[in-house]
């Protein structure tokens, strides 16, 4: 067997793992925009978060409400690891406030690049 077989595998395989991020993106956005942009959202009502890529976030909030978060600056990192830190001293999470994206490293989870936030859309679901 020669040495040239194993490294095509290898970069089809490559290639392959570089094109399922491209995939993922194509998945169809089930909410629109609906009202304006609020500055802040009350951190008692987040229920949950989904990170879809490296510059939006949805903040899922009791009662289903969803704001959508477009980060000003694309934050490396964010659409891969999911997962975000952020520090306030307030009871509302605010579009001057800064999120720190965390990934695992050895032991435990590790701080990665720090982003601010944008303005908060209102979402709905989008109709079929």
């Amino acid at each position: 067997m020669s040495i040239v077989a194993p490294a095509r595998l290898a970069l089809g395989l490559v290639l392959a793992c570089a094109a399922l991020p491209a995939i993922a993106k194509d998945k169809p956005d089930p909410y629109v925009a609906k009202g304006e942009p609020i500055d802040c959202v009350q951190i008692q009502s987040i229920r949950s978060t989904d990170v879809r890529d490296d510059s939006t976030i949805d903040f899922i909030m009791n009662g289903n409400k969803v704001y959508r978060n477009s980060l000003p600056n694309s934050c490396p990192s964010l659409g891969f690891e999911k997962r975000f830190l952020y520090k306030t001293s307030l009871s509302q999470l605010c579009s001057v406030d800064i999120i720190t994206v965390l990934y695992n490293a050895g032991p435990g989870l590790q701080q990665g690049p720090s982003c601010g936030l944008g303005k908060f859309q209102p979402m709905e679901k989008a109709p079929k």
